[in-house]
């Protein structure tokens, strides 16, 4: 569904997506001095940006659903129409929150430029999820790797210039926004063909369909859980790492490292799994990644493993949001909105985290910060355990007259059904 330009160009895209996420925290001093405001009301211009954000996700994929047929784009308009949208969007909100005269102007043009960050997500992530065939999850790694260089170069650039031009960094990045939609024309704009299983699917009878739609809503439950938990953790460790490792005695500066160190291990991360998707099952990637994230965050309790556990952590989290969502369309090939829930739930969980995690912090102390982050990491392991179960193929089940399609028969004819 790409071509080799459309491919480097989604990464860049990708690059700058990272980097606009990452440029509001930063920039929030200077927000502060320019409009007068508190630190909660700063802290707003990112809200916005992830409100935006979820609307962007359900938006772009309700328009393609309208403007997409499942056997081919409607009118001619599809994938580089949408996509061409969401990067004028998230164009126009950066240079509008950098040029906004007022704070609620600003912060409706952070939404603006969310709506577009949405779209770009969720849009770049379901087509390289279905369009590179067995080396999806390898290209999604790499694809959200490319997120994680611009959560790095983002503050790092406002860190260079001061966080007072921080109007210019904005506007020069909805500047370098725009050459990407020269980029389009290598983007197809079809949807993806249907799955021999699910054409066939289509003459069930409806008692059978009836209990396929329940046992898939179960399904699509779990993975929405395991999204949010996951990025719940992911924004945790990033929030509250620094606070933790100078509870335990860590200075400032050494706590302020081992976090750079552990955004910088996520995107490390994606890189490095990129291969091992090629030869091994994403189920059995994610398990190993939920507990090993489980078991570095328990390691992050004992004071002088702290800040390489949490390195552990970021290596660990990396490849659950990239490698999920080919499980996911491999899982439940009709269920075409799974995506979008997926995606959406999973920037809710970020935005969640950090008001659940502090509340539970008041009750038991900063000392167990990779304590209660573990409890989660736990859950993620034992859903990730139960996806397994659900999605597991019963050798009766595969099609004989096919070696291709062998093992792997569409979830929604066999998720809760007795091995």
């Amino acid at each position: 569904m790409f071509s080799r330009a459309a491919v480097v160009a989604s990464c860049v895209g990708f690059i700058l997506i990272g980097a606009l996420q990452a440029l509001y925290g930063p920039s929030i001093p200077a927000f502060r001095d320019e409009y007068g405001l508190s630190p909660s009301t700063a802290g707003l211009g990112l809200s916005a940006h992830f409100v935006g954000g979820v609307a962007g996700v359900l938006v772009f994929d309700r328009l393609f659903g309208r403007l997409v047929g499942r056997d081919g784009p409607a009118a001619g308009i599809g994938n580089r129409k949408l996509l061409g949208g969401s990067y004028l969007l998230m164009a126009v909100g950066a240079a509008g929150f950098a040029l906004a005269p007022t704070w609620p102007a600003a912060l409706a043009m952070a939404l603006v430029a969310g709506l577009g960050f949405g779209g770009i997500d969720y849009g770049l992530n379901q087509l390289f999820a279905v369009g590179f065939g067995r080396r999806s999850t390898a290209m999604l790694n790499i694809l959200n790797a490319h997120f994680g260089i611009g959560a790095i170069l983002g503050p790092a650039l406002i860190g260079l210039v001061g966080a007072e031009h921080y109007t210019a960094v904005f506007l020069g990045f909805a500047v370098l926004t725009l050459p990407l939609l020269l980029c389009l024309a290598g983007v197809r704009d079809e949807a993806p063909p249907r799955t021999d299983e699910a054409a066939e699917a289509d003459g069930v009878d409806a008692r059978r369909a009836r209990a396929r739609s329940r046992s898939l809503a179960t399904v699509l439950g779990a993975f929405v859980l395991l999204y949010v938990l996951h990025v719940g953790i992911e924004a945790g460790v990033g929030g509250w790492e620094p606070t933790h490792l100078e509870t335990v005695g860590y200075g400032a500066t050494a706590a302020a490292s081992a976090t750079s160190v552990y955004w910088l291990m996520m995107t490390v991360g994606r890189f490095l799994v990129a291969p091992l998707a090629l030869r091994w099952p994403a189920r059995s990637i994610i398990v190993v990644s939920c507990a090993g994230m489980t078991a570095c965050l328990l390691l992050a309790a004992v004071p002088a493993l702290a800040p390489y556990a949490y390195a552990g952590v970021g290596l660990f989290i990396a490849p659950i949001f990239p490698t999920g969502l080919p499980w996911l369309n491999d899982a439940a090939p009709r269920a075409r909105r799974a995506g979008a829930l997926v995606i959406a739930a999973s920037m809710v969980g970020g935005v969640a985290a950090g008001p659940a995690l502090g509340k539970a912090i008041e009750l038991s102390g900063i000392r167990s910060v990779p304590l209660i982050l573990a409890a989660v990491s736990a859950i993620c392991l034992a859903t990730t355990g139960w996806l397994i179960r659900a999605t597991a193929t019963r050798p009766a089940d595969t099609d004989p007259r096919s070696a291709a399609t062998a093992g792997r028969p569409p979830l929604d004819d066999r998720v809760g059904e007795k091995p």
